[in-house]
């Protein structure tokens, strides 16, 4: 008996350049790709990037963050408020300390710059839809500094909080996985877990498992 293929991840590209959106589609219409991801539709703003969401369910949305009716994390935040099963990243070409840092909390999946090849582009979506956060290493230097600039050894002695335990499930979260994982990972039961993402939100003053994971990555990398 032969196994179906999983369906393609449907994508839903958010640009307000024709251009651009026109070149994502032959770059992800690539023939090597095509059995992984489709397009399946197209917004050029803030209000037409929410309609199409609704409308398609896409599972994951390509955003860009210069729309003109405003800024795509108004467009991150609704979607995912809504839809919180759909993945965000964000693909822009504006690198700011301060977009950085609002994208993640908004709850962007990943933030890459446009200046990425298409194959970068392409493994980005699949791990990105497969759980993992992605950060472009241009954007990943900006975390950084942005850390280093405003408490490195703050964020530092916010780790020491968490118990051996937390900071497993916090490494794990980093990489990805789902609660169900954790717990056959950790031979703990689905309900530990949560309860030690509870302790873990609550005790770095995170909302989301996007920021967790940025903690994490951050902090390792600078303890490192």
């Amino acid at each position: 008996m032969t196994l179906e293929a999983p369906p393609p991840i449907s994508l839903l590209l958010v640009d307000d350049s024709e251009l651009v959106r026109r070149g994502l589609k032959a770059l992800l219409g690539n023939p090597e790709y095509t059995a992984r991801l489709k397009v399946v539709g197209e917004a050029v703003s803030v209000a037409s990037a929410i309609a199409e969401t609704v409308r398609l369910r896409p599972d994951l949305v390509v955003l860009d963050l210069r729309l003109p009716d405003g800024s795509g994390l108004v467009a991150c935040r609704q979607i995912l408020e809504n839809f919180p099963s759909t993945r965000v990243l964000i693909l822009t070409s504006i690198i700011d300390d301060n977009l950085v840092q609002e994208a993640l909390k908004s709850g962007a999946h990943g933030y890459l710059l446009k200046e990425i090849d298409s194959r970068g582009l392409y493994q980005a979506i699949i791990d990105v839809s497969a759980g993992k956060f992605i950060l472009d290493p241009a954007v990943t230097t900006h975390v950084l500094n942005l850390v280093r600039k405003g408490g490195e050894k703050k964020e530092n002695q916010k780790i020491d909080l968490l118990s051996p335990q937390e900071r497993r499930v916090l490494a794990f979260v980093s990489e990805g996985k789902t609660n169900k994982e954790i717990a056959e990972l950790m031979a703990l039961s689905d309900k530990t877990v949560k309860n030690y993402l509870s302790n873990i939100f609550e005790k770095l003053h995170l909302s989301r498992r996007t920021q967790a994971a940025t903690f994490y990555s951050v902090t390792h990398q600078t303890m490192g």
